[in-house]
C-alpha cells in the first residue's frame, strides 16, 4: 500500500524535526567542550599569577 501525500509530509516533518534536534545536541555538545577548557584555562592562569603573587 503507498502512502498518501498526507502521511509523506507528516514523515517529512518527522525527519526534520529528528534532524534538527540532533542539531541543537550536537551543537550544546561543542559549546559544553569549549565552556570546560575554557574554564581549566582561566583556572590555569590564575595558579600561574597566584603562585607568582606567593613569591
Amino acid at each position: 500500500m503507498t502512502e498518501s501525500h498526507v502521511e509523506q509530509q507528516v514523515a517529512a516533518r518527522i525527519a526534520a524535526a529528528k534532524l534538527k534536534a540532533e542539531q541543537r545536541k550536537r551543537h550544546r555538545e561543542e559549546l559544553a567542550e569549549r565552556r570546560k577548557y575554557g574554564l581549566q584555562a582561566r583556572h590555569a592562569a590564575k595558579m600561574r599569577r597566584w603562585t607568582k603573587d606567593q613569591r
